[in-house]
């Protein structure tokens, strides 16, 4: 284990035991190069390895665990998290008044960041990347053809696309297309099933073709699909 990082200057006198000690746990995460599932020393060894009591760890340990660095499996120990620091809804969409506006808001920042990233994922893909694309385009086709909510599965499918990108920066953005997809399918009840799959297929096919051109606009089609739903629904509502 590398030596314990000094956080007090880094953070500031301000903050408090348990939230250095957390800064100091997820830079041993860092420095160790820790991922999904790799268990972390226990209460005891932590303790000691940063000269502070096991009360404190525990404390430094909650906060990391409600910040979704850390998971705590309750008799086996506690392990770096899937996607660590990401919570859902990070940026609050949940709590704004108006979920039509903020629908069409999302779609219109998704319109101009999707097509990029399908043409991205079409250049850039690995052979295991394009695996993850067709078993998720087809396990949101199962779910749809068996009369299942498929959204969650819809959303892995464009998780899976942003994936291929090979861009560090582009995962970190999947909360607002997770919120946006699971938001569009709340509001428009499933509808555009039939449409979902072809549009899911296309996008499938020219990323594996590895065909940017294709993909960005198959991509754009499927967004302007949803557009035009949401348009409908706005005129329903008469908020054309």
């Amino acid at each position: 284990m590398n030596a314990p990082f000094e956080f007090e200057n880094a953070i500031g006198n301000d903050a408090s035991l348990p939230e250095q000690v957390a800064e100091r746990i997820s830079q041993l995460i860092i420095d160790q190069r820790l991922t999904y599932q790799d268990k972390l020393p226990n209460e005891f060894e932590l303790a000691a390895q940063l000269h502070v009591g096991r009360g404190t760890v525990r404390e430094a340990i909650k906060l990391l665990a409600a910040r979704n660095v850390v998971v705590i499996k309750r008799g086996k120990g506690t392990f770096v998290a899937r996607h660590p620091g990401e919570v859902d809804d990070p940026l609050g969409f949940a709590y704004y008044p108006d979920q039509m506006r903020l629908a069409m808001d999302l779609l219109e920042v998704r319109t101009r960041l999707e097509p990029w990233v399908a043409a991205s994922a079409a250049r850039r893909a690995t052979p295991e990347n394009l695996d993850r694309v067709r078993e998720a385009s087809l396990l949101v086709e199962e779910d749809i053809f068996s009369g299942r909510d498929h959204l969650k599965r819809d959303t892995e499918f464009h998780i899976s696309i942003a994936q291929c990108t090979q861009n560090l920066v582009v995962p970190k953005l999947i909360p607002i297309i997770i919120y946006s997809v699971e938001l569009f399918g709340s509001l428009n009840g499933n509808v555009l099933l039939s449409e979902t799959v072809a549009d899911h297929r296309a996008i499938t096919a020219a990323i594996c073709a590895h065909d940017p051109k294709a993909a960005e606009k198959a991509m754009e089609e499927h967004m302007e699909q949803n557009r035009r739903e949401l348009e409908a629904i706005l005129k329903e509502l008469g908020r054309s």
